[in-house]
Formats: structure tokens, sequence, C-alpha cells
């Protein structure tokens, strides 16, 4: 018996936990797919039957599968947990090939960064980025040469950021904007300023946020909204990992009066150190009150 959870799913990907409760040595009846996948173990292990190769699975070896294959699986072993991601070929910047791929330390941890990610709610930038990197170190793809025309990519793709174009909500429709595939962009970029383009559209709406919180924006939620982020705690995560503060320790920082009383608060601090040391409380000489 099989259950899947959908994690995260747009038109040209989807994320998927897959389940397998079944413990039998006989192999399914033949399917024929019609997507482009990358199926990687999680727990246990089984055999996929496909074009009249067989092939185990396990943490250390998983598949990539292509339309028209006939595939059949058996679970000798019992139960197993998989990740199947499902990816439009124009999201890449060549044709995928089906193959049993090895599963080496730098494809798992591309993976779990990948759930990572899809867990943290940031879907068309973040899980697309990671997404696009797992596969191509699936497929055995190194990064693209680098071309006189990168630095206007990177430039074109800063502007629209910055800029806040409606094609740059997305990394797949930022691509499309900049006429070059997902792959080549966050690539790219990655090499050219040294982060990625999730972190750097990040960086830009932690300053939009900075702005409106100095401005004396308090309402968290609406503000998450405006700045195109999943919800207030995907804000605030974001905000935090920028810059070590959360968005309202951020509005008592920067409004006036507030950030007096945390300085106040500060000494009192210090004070209570100094007491806790000395057994008496730090006076000031006359020689430094002058």
């Amino acid at each position: 018996m099989l259950s899947a959870t959908t994690l995260v799913t747009r038109p040209e990907f989807t994320v998927t936990t897959v389940t397998c409760h079944s413990d039998h040595t006989d192999f399914s009846a033949p399917e024929v797919r019609d997507d482009h996948r990358l199926v990687l173990v999680r727990r246990g292990r089984f055999r996929r039957q496909n074009n009249g190769e067989l092939v185990d699975l396990d943490r250390t070896v998983g598949y990539i599968g292509t339309p028209s294959e006939e595939e059949g699986f058996s679970h000798p072993a019992g139960g197993d947990v998989c990740t199947a991601v499902t990816i439009k070929p124009e999201l890449l910047e060549w044709a995928l090939s089906p193959q049993a791929v090895y599963v080496d330390a730098r494809i798992e941890l591309a993976h779990r960064r990948m759930l990572t990610a899809a867990a943290g709610g940031d879907i068309d930038y973040a899980v697309a980025e990671e997404l696009v990197r797992l596969v191509a170190l699936a497929a055995g793809r190194s990064g693209p040469r680098p071309r006189p025309a990168d630095r206007m990519l990177v430039t074109a793709a800063r502007e629209a950021i910055i800029d806040g174009a409606a094609e740059s909500a997305g990394l797949r429709s930022l691509a499309v904007l900049l006429k070059v595939s997902p792959y080549r962009l966050s690539r790219v970029f990655s090499q050219h300023m040294g982060v990625s383009l999730t972190r750097y559209r990040n960086r830009i709406r932690v300053g939009h946020a900075l702005d409106r919180i100095t401005d004396g924006e308090t309402g968290l939620a609406d503000l998450a909204a405006h700045l195109g982020f999943a919800d207030q705690a995907h804000l605030t995560r974001t905000v935090r990992e920028h810059l070590g503060h959360t968005p309202t320790a951020l509005h008592r920082l920067l409004t006036p009066n507030r950030a007096a009383e945390c300085s106040t608060d500060e000494a009192l601090i210090v004070a209570d150190a100094t007491i806790g040391r000395t057994g008496r409380a730090h006076r000031p000489s006359k020689a430094s009150s002058a």
C-alpha cells in the first residue's frame, strides 16, 4: 500500500513524500509514467524493474525516470520512504536521461537542503533553487561555463528584483523574463555574487522590511504579505536570519523612544552584573562625572 504527501507543488515541479507499507517479493504490475522524476530513498530499500533492467534502491542509490518507461517495483525488505521530485525539462538546460543514480554525500546534503527549504515555505525561490541544484547533481551535470554575457544577466536579475518586477516573484518567472533556464540563472548568479538568488532576494526584502519598520509599521502579517513572504512566521525567520533580530525587536531598536529605553535597560543589566561581582553598586567618581 502506498501513501503520498505533497510537500510543495507548482506547475513546473512537485516534491512528494512517498511511503510504502508493502512487503512482497513479487513485482507490481508494470506501469508507464509520463513525467520526468528523480526518486531518492530516505529509509528502507526496494527494487525497481524498468524496461527489463533491475536496480536495487536504498539511501545510496536512487534513479531518474523519464516518460514512456515501463516500471514495476518489489519490496522484499518491507516498507520504505522516498522523496519523489517531478520536474519539467524547461527548468534545466538539458534533457534528463533515465539512469540509476549513486547518491554520494553531496547529493544527500542537497536532498536535505531541498526538504528544509520545502518546510520553510519559500517555494518559488528557495525550493526551486535547491531543486534544480539537486537534479543537476543527480544527473551528473557540472556548472555552466562562464559567458561574456553573464555579467549582464546578473545585473538584469538584480535590477528586476530591486525594482520589484512582477516576474521577480519566482525563479521560473524571472528566468523566463531574462530568457534563460532557471538552472543557468541560479548557477551564474551564485558564481558572480557569491550568494544564491534566494538569499539576495531576501536581502532586498529585509531592507524593505527595515524601511517599513523604521517608518513605524507594526502590522507584521500585512508587512509579510506586502513583501511576498509566505506568512508572518516566514518574515520573522528571514529577518532574524539576516539581522539577528526579530521584526518586533527591530521596532524597539529603531523607534527613538524605545531605543532609549533599550539603552537604559542595557545599562541596568550592566549595573546588576557589577553589583553581583562586587557586592556594592558602582558609583562614578567626581573625575568621571566631570
